[in-house]
């Protein structure tokens, strides 16, 4: 079940990340760690790499964003990062910059049971995910993929 104030610190962290030449990429609220973790992914819309310095020097305007907005009465730690490998593709831009990249693709069929398809990533249409399996074209229906994830080069 997600955090409820998820929605609260998206917006938020959205828009300090504009406000300071990023974008945000993912947040996660992982409440049930002592004192809880607030996990913020950023990126640069122009698609450039984000250094560990502009991670840094997020962490303070964010942080102070957090706490002028009250949103969080507890203890929390906050962590900055860009995204990388083994992480979950979402937008349409990350499918577009991770194209012919190593790809895991979670599908559910017609009876729930959940299977991997490892492979290159080609593209995702409005209806499919096309991967190359050892050089066949595989096209996933897109209402049937449960997570599409980054692998390593050697799985």
């Amino acid at each position: 079940m997600p955090h409820p104030l998820l929605p609260d610190l998206k917006e938020l962290a959205s828009a300090t990340a504009l406000d300071h030449g990023f974008e945000l990429a993912d947040l996660q609220a992982l409440a049930h760690m002592q004192p809880m973790t607030v996990q913020i992914q950023i990126r640069r819309p122009s698609g450039d790499d984000v250094t560990l310095d502009d991670c840094a020097g997020f962490s303070a305007p964010m942080g102070q964003a957090l706490e002028n907005s009250a949103l969080l009465t507890e203890a929390y730690v906050l962590e900055i990062s860009s995204p990388g490998i083994g992480e979950h593709l979402q937008s349409d831009r990350d499918f577009q910059t991770f194209r012919r990249y190593p790809v895991d693709v979670i599908q559910r069929d017609t009876e729930g049971t959940q299977q991997r398809h490892s492979g290159t990533l080609l593209e995702r249409t409005e209806d499919h995910i096309k991967l190359s399996i050892h050089g066949r074209i595989k096209q996933i229906p897109r209402d049937s993929v449960v997570s599409v994830e980054l692998t390593s080069p050697t799985g």
